[in-house]
């Protein structure tokens, strides 16, 4: 189904403005119903109210570059995206999307274990199916690794975005709690990610999502909808699986090794030993912040608990990495 702008004005008959949606970038969220009864989400992305754009390339947005190009029309059986139409009007990046609803999963969904290793073993076809053909129009390997290094963050704080304020406090927080020989080296990558972007580049690259979380996804009966393409790479699938670990751990029941193992179980040639101890080494450095932060900072005794118990396993994956001689 294809809905041109002039369409979608016209026959839109109510707009619902999203304003509790989750996504912390910035970009604007609205449920709209036309006139013959289909209900639409419709994004609009603007520099100045998504800083994520800026950071990993600029407008108009990866999300769209992918939609144009026919990327996302080659996900393999199992795994779909949600979008239906995509423009650039007077500098804005509009994506049309198909509205979820309920399907699509929120932070109070809990995935159990077997749910947990159906995600991974989807994610490892989206893998397997771009494994040494990642498209172009990607946000660069070392942008992502980069997205909360304290440097990013002091330049966008500094324009008041509070997200990134919080990351230098996160950070500030993790040199104090980690262990100085992990903390000293994470810190010494997120200043300069070329050697770790390097390596990584090395092992089985493959189109990540670059997002991969609860939130950014949808079960829609047997297919895995995954959505906010705004930061996919070229990567090992590895990264993907690292970064659901870092930020979803808490909401699915399991272990991380069981996820883990359950990647590796689907993702044949896409999966390398090597990748993952690198990838779980990023994965620190993608939310070794937020989890000091809520470890110190949390007002929940028991979140703070978790949180301590997780940035300790954290810091001893990335110990691992180093120790073995990944960089």
């Amino acid at each position: 189904m294809r809905v041109a702008p002039r369409e979608l004005v016209r026959d839109a008959v109510e707009r619902v403005v999203l304003s509790g949606h989750v996504g912390k970038s910035g970009a604007g969220l609205e449920r709209v119903r036309l006139a013959d009864g289909r209900t639409l989400v419709v994004k609009r992305i603007e520099p100045r109210t998504d800083f994520t754009v800026e950071v990993t390339g600029g407008m108009p947005g990866r999300e769209y570059l992918l939609w144009r190009s026919g990327v996302l029309e080659r996900l393999p059986a199992g795994v779909e995206h949600a979008m239906v139409d995509a423009w650039v009007e007077d500098g804005t990046t509009v994506l049309v999307m198909r509205d979820l609803g309920d399907a699509v999963l929120t932070w109070d969904d809990r995935l159990s274990a077997e749910k947990a290793a159906w995600v991974m073993a989807r994610t490892a076809g989206l893998h397997r199916a771009f494994l040494g053909e990642a498209p172009a129009d990607v946000v660069p390997l070392g942008r992502a690794l980069a997205l909360f290094a304290p440097a990013t963050a002091a330049r966008w704080a500094d324009e008041g975005i509070e997200l990134m304020r919080l990351v230098l406090r996160g950070w500030a927080l993790f040199v104090e709690e980690a262990s100085a020989d992990v903390a000293g080296a994470v810190m010494t990558l997120l200043d300069d990610v070329t050697p770790l972007r390097r390596e990584l580049e090395a092992g089985p690259v493959t189109m990540t999502h670059g997002d991969l979380a609860t939130v950014n996804m949808a079960i829609h009966g047997d297919a895995l909808v995954l959505i906010d393409w705004a930061m996919p790479t070229a990567a090992p699938g590895s990264l993907d699986v690292a970064r659901f670990i870092a930020g979803c751990a808490s909401v699915v029941d399991g272990s991380r090794e069981s996820l883990i193992a359950a990647y590796r179980d689907a993702a044949g040639p896409a999966y390398d030993e090597r990748s993952m101890r690198l990838s779980l080494l990023a994965g620190l450095m993608w939310l070794g912040w937020n989890k000091a932060l809520d470890a110190v900072e949390h007002p929940d005794p028991q979140i703070r608990a978790r949180e301590r118990a997780d940035l300790d396993w954290w810091v001893d994956r990335a110990r691992d990495a180093l120790e073995t001689g990944v960089l």
